[in-house]
C-alpha cells in the first residue's frame, strides 16, 4: 500500500512540475526543503525492507534483485550523506544511479508479468519470474522497488 502512495506522490509532484501554475509551484515550493530528505527516508527504508526480506524471512534474491540493491544500498548511502549536508551536488548522479534502478525494477516487473520475455538472464534456484508475494495482483517486490527509485527520481527532479 505504501508504494501505491509512493507512486501516487510521485506522479502528483511530476505533473505539479510539468503544469507549472500556480497551484504547481505552490506543491513544488512546499516541497522544496524535503526533496533530499524524502529520497534519503525512501532509499534507506527500501534497503533495511530488502534486508529484512532476505536475512529475516529467507527470501533469496534473484539477479535483478541484486542489481536494484546495487542502487538502492548506494543511492541510500549517498543521498543520507547529502540530506544531511543539504548538498544538492549529488542530484545528477543520483538522478542516473535511480534511473538505471528503476529500469531494472520495470523490468524486473514485466518478467514477472510475462516470464516468456525471460532472455535466461536469471537462475533456476532463484529465478526472476516468480514473485515471493503479491499484493493487490500486481505489488510484487520489484514493483515496490520501481516506486521506490520513481519516488527518488520525482523528488530529486522536483
Amino acid at each position: 500500500m505504501t508504494s501505491l502512495l509512493a507512486l501516487g506522490g510521485s506522479v502528483a509532484v511530476v505533473v505539479a512540475r510539468l503544469a507549472g501554475g500556480g497551484a504547481g509551484r505552490r506543491l513544488l515550493g512546499d516541497l522544496a526543503p524535503l526533496r533530499l530528505t524524502v529520497p534519503a527516508l525512501v532509499t534507506s527504508v527500501s534497503m533495511f525492507g530488502s534486508l529484512y526480506f532476505s536475512e529475516v524471512v529467507n527470501y533469496r534474491p534473484c539477479l535483478l534483485c541484486w542489481y536494484q540493491r546495487i542502487a538502492m544500498y548506494s543511492l541510500a548511502i549517498v543521498l543520507v550523506i547529502a540530506a544531511v549536508r543539504r548538498d544538492r551536488g549529488i542530484v545528477p548522479y543520483a538522478m542516473v544511479l535511480a534511473g538505471i534502478g528503476a529500469t531494472i525494477a520495470g523490468y524486473h516487473w514485466l518478467l514477472e508479468r510475462w516470464p516468456a520475455i525471460d532472455t535466461g538472464s536469471c537462475s533456476a534456484d532463484a529465478p526472476c519470474s516468480v514473485p515471493y508475494f503479491e499484493v493487490f495482483g500486481f505489488v510484487s517486490l520489484a514493483f515496490m522497488a520501481f516506486c521506490a527509485f520513481v519516488t527518488v527520481l520525482a523528488f530529486l527532479a522536483a
